[in-house]
């Protein structure tokens, strides 16, 4: 038996453990392992620093290297997210009723988990604590399988939810990092299908289209966050250019941040000068249509079919459109089904805007850094499915599981 498959049947041995514990036993160990992230916190950073010094030999993009330093911030609120984990309500075990039927039999569906779930994502090492956590809650198995540029951190991360694992005498194949971030292993790895449930890659779109393809294992995508703005007739301007700040500037490298801006004609003249003077203070680089481009001293002109880009940094593409329905079809067009948001007073727009896009998650006159697992109250996230079989959107604990019919009968046999 290879490596892979060993590893592989492990997790899915171990994930029969799980069902021996109940919320109570679940909350109390995700608690541990919080306290125990804080208390290991210079392991990790340790750890952290090595992953660094390599991505700045190998001249990672400032978004990776974004995405991949750790700090005690972030690695409080790792701890944090574990926590609020805790607090969720667990979907396991929970029972729907269906009714009586007209043969006498009573049905009900009660909520289980998947089984193994396999994480295979870049350089983000929060998603070890983040999938450990949600999987461990909603009752899988979780195989992580992250870049070469995180697996320092990676390792260290799981190893403290190990020791607290090990102290409740539960194995810790539970939470499983692959040691080896070799390709043909992750190529080995996507074939497992008779203990593997399914795949979730978090990352860019070379890794999910390559996930994709391979995989004899079902996979739902994490697609890249090509999220627009959309600022209609009606909106309130002051509240545009906080969006619009907020959505673009304060973390560039995550798939929520905005990296497209539309204009409505209307207020184009009024709107667009403001814009200029925010974006060039905030080191913002412009690419726009060629009506946009006009407002701006150095913008890059962009083609009707260049638009649909994921920056992932201090760049936005800006489109101005004659009406709404033109919003529609850009966003149509160019974005990635991930965040959509509309600025505007009329709320007949805003419920027409809701209703047509197309995406996982669509806002109204709120930032698109709150599509967020943690911000819509999932707790953390184990990604945000752009896919919608048969998730969609930040995907919490009920996204880990399925049901399963209950039918109860009294001797009833089928006439």
């Amino acid at each position: 038996m290879t490596l892979i498959t060993n590893l592989a049947k492990n997790a899915a041995k171990a994930a029969k453990k799980l069902a021996i514990l109940d919320t109570e036993q679940k909350n109390a160990i995700l608690i541990e392992m919080a306290s125990a992230l804080r208390a290991n916190e210079q392991s990790i950073l340790d750890a952290n620093a090595l992953d660094l010094g390599a991505a700045r030999d190998n001249q990672l993009s400032q978004a990776m290297v974004d995405r991949l330093t750790l700090n005690s911030q972030r690695i409080n609120d790792m701890a944090l997210g574990l926590e609020e984990v805790a607090a969720l309500p667990d979907p396991v075990g929970e029972v729907r009723v269906l009714g009586k039927q007209p043969s006498g039999i009573e049905v009900q569906k009660m909520r289980v988990p998947l089984g193994v779930i396999c994480m295979i994502y870049e350089a983000r090492p929060n998603v070890t604590a983040d999938a450990g956590a949600l999987c461990f809650k909603s009752g899988n198995g979780v195989i992580l399988r992250g870049g070469k540029e995180a697996l320092n951190s990676s390792l260290s991360i799981a190893q403290v939810m190990h020791g607290v694992l090990n102290e409740h005498g539960l194995p810790t194949e539970l939470i499983t990092v692959v040691p080896d971030p070799d390709r043909a292993l992750m190529l080995e790895l996507m074939q497992q299908k008779a203990y593997i449930d399914l795949i979730i890659p978090r990352g860019g779109e070379g890794l999910i289209e390559f996930v994709t393809e391979h995989s004899t294992v079902p996979v739902i995508q994490h697609f890249k966050g090509v999220c627009h703005l959309y600022v209609d007739k009606d909106a309130d301007l002051d509240m545009a250019i906080d969006l619009l700040l907020n959505g673009k500037t304060q973390r560039t490298g995550v798939c929520n941040a905005l990296e497209g801006l539309i204009v409505h004609s209307a207020i184009a003249q009024t709107f667009l000068p403001r814009v200029r003077d925010v974006l060039s203070e905030a080191g913002v680089q412009v690419h726009a249509c060629q009506s946009a481009a006009a407002y701006f001293s150095c913008a890059n002109v962009l083609d009707d079919g260049e638009f649909g880009e994921e920056y992932l940094g201090l760049e936005i593409a800006i489109r101005i459109v004659d009406d709404f329905s033109a919003a529609l079809v850009h966003i149509d067009q160019f974005g990635s089904h991930h965040t959509e948001v509309i600025c505007t007073q009329s709320e007949q727009t805003a419920k027409q805007f809701q209703t047509c896009v197309d995406a996982s998650v669509v806002m109204v006159n709120a930032s698109s850094r709150f599509s967020d697992g943690g911000q819509l109250g999932l707790g953390a996230e184990i990604g945000i499915a752009t896919t919608k079989l048969h998730a969609y959107g930040p995907m919490g604990l009920e996204s880990l599981t399925t049901e399963k019919y209950l039918v109860n009968g009294t001797g009833n046999i089928r006439s």
